[in-house]
């Protein structure tokens, strides 16, 4: 736990929502070029884009707690 509060969570919390605002804005832009696909393969491409945002979270939120971007060992 921190001892005092640092400026990491609020920049954090902000740096999160403008890259979550960015990655929606590119996979809104690709809908149209999408929806010409099968139902098929849109099923599988929307899965892997609603769940693809996911993979840098562990790291990010990790940096807002502990100032590093490594993981600790048994996390």
């Amino acid at each position: 736990m921190r001892d005092k509060p640092t400026l990491r969570i609020p920049f954090g919390i902000l740096g999160l929502l403008i890259c979550l605002t960015v990655y929606i804005l590119l996979v809104a832009k690709a809908v149209d070029q999408i929806a010409a696909w099968p139902v098929l393969v849109q099923t599988v491409i929307y899965i892997v884009l609603g769940t693809i945002w996911l993979l840098p979270l562990k790291r990010f939120l990790v940096w807002m707690e502990t100032g590093s971007w490594r993981i600790p060992p048994g996390k």
